[in-house]
């Protein structure tokens, strides 16, 4: 537990967590950490306890071993014996099958005893860890239960993971099932791109800066950068990869979040709603490109055989649980437009992929040239445009590039980088994000979850590509594992005079 002195106002108050999939990936991962970094803290109310349920067959004590076992191995900066016995304390186990109604009636009773034993008071969150399949019928199956019944001294919220739907058609449908059940206030869409710190302090950056709101347009603007890169490729979720591709699995969702970040107009204050409303502005300001312009402005790859860090990597195709012969896309980049004063003439160029040489997530702002310099006399012939870069990771900070002199007689310049990182100025590398969102949750603070008409309004503006790519399976680009991916997204800036951003 945390040493120093936590304010009572930031204290949760009682809760009942119950996690759907608590044998996964995920919970082992991310949701479990998140929980232990809330405790140490001291963020967390004492009178609070998690279920798992799972298929699996474990009792609570064999549970509670295996979180321990997890803990010890990926996050042993949170592990104590103190931690340990204060989580063990208040973690409960459930073996069954979500779908079943015997699994929803032995529920019931688990929840009833643990709430009493651990003055939970009847607050609880429900958090599906678990394939989108399961999203609707387990909804379902908490309000038939009762667990959904909220009144002015108890809340029930329900915490859903993406993917939500799978283009607007389905998002539209699972949101209208899901709101049968519950009000959108219990909604809570997760999007763990939305907890990380540097994210989060784009918003910061923009309006709490005198410097840098004025410069924030067309005026000043060339164009934005988006680039969600990864040298990993499918591993052991090739299955599900294949369904999915880069665009379901990013776009929509990780990057449209940057990008209403960016773009968004200044809210009347960062609550939830008035944060929101921004930002589902941006999204249906997005023009999305027309039938006949995908091919030119939407660049589709998918990796071959290549090498990367000097090591042989296996082509797509070649992955575990992965057709033979897919057409799935591993990397997407777009050319968008946002179709308002403040950005109309700023094209906003996104890209996305795996088994890429870097593993990163960040924004670049390029800003336009000077329309006059007094070096024509001088041995500059060019110069670099100034560029500010929000690196997201794997090293969250924020950097700004610009020209200087370079030492000597002659006037010559360079650009040089002015970098700070949160690491190096605050002493700790930031969390995830789980642990703030969930931190949130908890609070009912909704401003960094998704509304139903953000989810829709970013799926619809990739509609017009999801349809092309579907009435046409060659447009396909190949590029090898460990580059940088297909040289038509080169030429994608290339033809506007432009280039992605060089990493030494």
């Amino acid at each position: 537990m945390a040493k120093e002195k936590v304010k009572a106002d930031t204290v949760t108050g009682p809760f009942l967590g119950v996690i759907f999939g608590a044998n996964g990936d995920l919970t082992k991962r991310k949701l479990m950490p998140a929980l232990f970094s809330l405790a140490r803290d001291g963020l967390l109310s004492r009178d609070f306890a998690i279920l798992g349920v799972s298929l699996k067959e474990m009792t609570d004590q064999e549970y509670r071993e295996k979180v321990a076992s997890d803990m010890k191995e990926l996050a042993p900066d949170l592990f104590t014996q103190e931690l340990q016995q204060f989580f063990d304390e208040r973690l409960y186990y459930l073996p069954g099958d979500f779908t079943t109604a015997e699994t929803f009636g032995k529920l019931h009773t688990r929840i009833e005893t643990i709430s009493k034993q651990h003055n939970t008071q009847g607050n609880a969150f429900f958090y599906l860890a678990t394939a989108p399949s399961f999203f609707g019928p387990i909804v379902h199956s908490l309000g038939d239960a009762g667990f959904t019944k909220e009144n002015e001294n108890v809340w029930r919220r329900v915490i859903i993971e993406k993917p939500f739907g799978r283009d607007l058609t389905t998002a539209q449908t699972l949101n209208t099932d899901i709101q049968s059940v519950l009000s959108e206030d219990q909604i809570y869409r997760i999007d763990h791109y939305l907890g990380k710190e540097t994210v989060q302090n784009i918003a910061v950056l923009r309006f709490a800066n005198g410097m840098f709101q004025p410069a924030w347009s067309n005026l000043f603007i060339d164009h934005v950068q988006i680039s969600v890169t990864e040298t990993l490729g499918v591993e052991q979720r090739g299955g599900y990869y294949d369904q999915a591709g880069a665009l379901r699995d990013m776009m929509p969702n990780h990057i449209f979040q940057l990008l209403t970040l960016v773009g968004m107009e200044m809210p009347l204050s960062f609550g939830p709603e008035d944060m929101r409303n921004e930002q589902v502005k941006i999204l249906h300001a997005i023009h999305p490109p027309k039938p006949g312009d995908v091919a030119r402005e939407v660049v589709r790859g998918q990796y071959a055989a290549g090498s990367l860090d000097g090591e042989p990597r296996a082509a797509y195709r070649a992955e575990e649980a992965v057709d033979k012969k897919s057409m799935t896309e591993t990397f997407v980049a777009l050319k968008l437009h946002i179709e308002n004063q403040r950005w109309a003439g700023v094209p906003f160029y996104l890209r996305t992929g795996k088994r890429l040489t870097k593993r990163l997530t960040e924004v670049v702002i390029e800003f336009k040239k000077p329309p006059f310099t007094p070096f024509r006399e001088t041995a500059v012939d060019t110069l670099e445009p100034n560029q500010l870069i929000i690196r997201i990771q794997p090293h969250e900070g924020i950097s700004m590039r610009f020209g200087t002199k370079v030492p000597g007689t002659l006037l010559k310049m360079d650009a040089v980088d002015m970098d700070f990182f949160y690491a190096d100025h605050f002493g700790r590398a930031p969390a995830t994000g789980y642990d703030r969102l969930l931190y949130d949750c908890l609070r009912g603070e909704a401003t960094l979850f998704r509304r139903a008409d953000m989810v829709e309004a970013g799926w619809r503006a990739v509609e017009t590509v999801q349809q092309t790519w579907a009435a046409d399976d060659q447009s396909l680009c190949s590029y090898p594992a460990g580059s940088w991916g297909p040289a038509e997204a080169d030429e994608l800036l290339a033809r506007d005079g432009r280039h992605w951003r060089i990493y030494e």
